[in-house]
């Protein structure tokens, strides 16, 4: 086994570090159970099956903490609010809107026609 194919399988891991990190296990260590085994050996179970349990635990907590908190946050919206809020920007939009049709009709209404430059007796 080459050290890029570990270095691959350690970014496939992360959660191997943090048992480097704690001085648990080192990355010589780490290696030579890549090098004799590969990647599919029971010897990885020890260290990867633990964290991605309690990884996947955290993710599905913090799933939960944020649908919960979605939830409160849903509940407490004054729906009378919104849609005032919501019919005064309608209302804002529509006088927008008109100012801008009535200065461009406006605009439009005077049209510059140019002379012909080469006309005689028409002057």
């Amino acid at each position: 086994m080459s050290k890029d194919t570990f270095k691959v399988f350690v970014k496939n891991h992360p959660e191997l570090a943090s048992y480097v990190m704690n001085n648990k296990v080192s990355w010589q260590q780490f290696y030579e159970l890549y090098d004799l085994y590969g990647e599919d050996n029971s010897v990885w179970d020890n260290y990867i099956k633990k964290s991605t349990i309690t990884t996947q635990r955290n993710i599905t907590n913090s799933k939960e903490n944020a649908m919960g908190e979605l939830i409160k946050m849903v509940k407490n919206v004054d729906l009378a609010s919104v849609q005032k809020t919501v019919g005064n920007l309608q209302k804002t939009i529509g006088l927008l809107q008109d100012l801008g049709i009535g200065t461009a009709a406006a605009s439009t209404s005077k049209s510059y026609e140019p002379r012909p430059m080469y006309r005689y007796f028409e002057d």
